[in-house]
C-alpha cells in the first residue's frame, strides 16, 4: 500500500512549455512545505552519457529540485536515448513502454517520500504504446492532476481542450499554473483571467500560480524563484479535499 501523503500528476497543454520548471518548482515549494518531496519522471525520450550513466536533462532538473532522491531506475523506470517522441523512441530502441511497471515503481516510490510529484511526457494524449497514451497512464495511477499552461497564443483553446480530456478519463484537475514562456505575450492577464473563469467554472480547477517568465540563472536557482509564485498551501488543501477518490488502485 503506498503511504505517500500527496502524489500528483503534472501535465501540459503542450510539449516545452514549462512543465519540467514547473514540476521543480512545486518540488520545491513542497519541501519548504516540510515534506520530503520525491519526483518521477516516468517515460523519458532523449538521453546523454557521462561516466558511463545515461542522463535525461528533465529528470536531472527534477532530481536538482527532488529533497528526495529515488533510484534512477525507480525515477524513470524508461529511459529512452531518442530525442522523439516516446512511442517512436521505444519502437527503435526496441522497448516496450510497460504501463505496470510505472504504477509499480510509484508505489514504491510513494513509501519513500511524503509527496511524489509525477511528470508527464509531452502533451496529455501523448501515446506510449499503438494502445496507449500519456492520459491512459494517469489513469492508471489514478492521481490528481496538476495542469500548466504555457502562457502564449492559443493557450485558452490548448487549456479547454486539455481539461476536457483531463475531465473526460474521470480524472480532477487540483489545479491549473500559468507560466508566462512569451514575455511578450499580449493581453497575457486578460487570458489568465479568462482561464481562472472557465476552468473554475467548468473543472472546478483553482489557479495555484502566475510563474513570469524567467531566464539567466541555473535551472535549480529558477525553480526555487518560481515556486515563491505557487500557492502549496492552497494546493495541499485541495488535494486534502480530494484524497477520498484517489485511493492507489490495486491493479490495472
Amino acid at each position: 500500500m503506498s503511504t505517500a501523503t500527496y502524489s500528483l500528476f503534472v501535465t501540459g497543454t503542450d510539449t516545452e512549455i514549462g512543465k519540467t520548471f514547473v514540476s521543480a518548482a512545486l518540488l520545491r515549494g513542497l519541501a519548504r512545505a516540510g515534506l520530503r518531496a520525491a519526483a518521477m519522471k516516468p517515460v523519458a525520450a532523449g538521453a546523454y552519457e557521462r561516466d558511463g550513466v545515461w542522463h535525461n536533462e528533465d529528470a536531472d532538473q527534477l532530481d536538482a529540485a527532488a529533497s528526495v532522491l529515488l533510484p534512477s531506475a525507480m525515477r524513470t523506470p524508461f529511459l529512452l536515448k531518442e530525442p522523439a517522441a516516446p512511442h517512436i523512441a521505444a519502437t527503435l530502441e526496441g522497448v516496450t513502454l510497460d504501463m505496470a511497471r510505472i504504477v509499480q515503481c510509484h508505489g514504491e516510490a510513494c513509501e519513500r517520500a511524503d509527496a511524489v510529484v509525477v511528470e508527464g511526457v509531452g502533451g496529455f494524449r501523448v501515446p506510449l504504446t499503438a494502445t496507449q497514451d500519456t492520459a491512459d497512464l494517469a489513469v492508471a495511477l489514478n492521481l490528481p492532476v496538476v495542469l500548466v499552461v504555457g502562457m502564449r497564443l492559443g493557450c485558452i483553446s490548448h487549456a479547454l481542450l486539455t481539461a476536457e480530456a483531463i475531465a473526460a478519463r474521470g480524472l480532477t484537475i487540483a489545479g491549473w499554473v500559468a507560466n508566462r514562456i512569451d514575455p511578450a505575450m499580449t493581453f497575457a492577464q486578460e487570458n489568465i483571467d479568462t482561464l481562472r473563469e472557465h476552468l473554475a467554472a467548468q473543472f472546478g480547477a483553482p489557479l495555484i500560480g502566475v510563474v513570469p517568465h524567467m531566464s539567466g540563472a541555473q535551472a535549480a536557482a529558477l525553480a526555487e524563484l518560481a515556486a515563491e509564485h505557487l500557492n502549496i498551501d492552497a494546493l495541499l488543501a485541495r488535494l486534502d479535499a480530494l484524497a477520498p477518490a484517489f485511493e492507489p488502485l490495486s491493479s490495472l
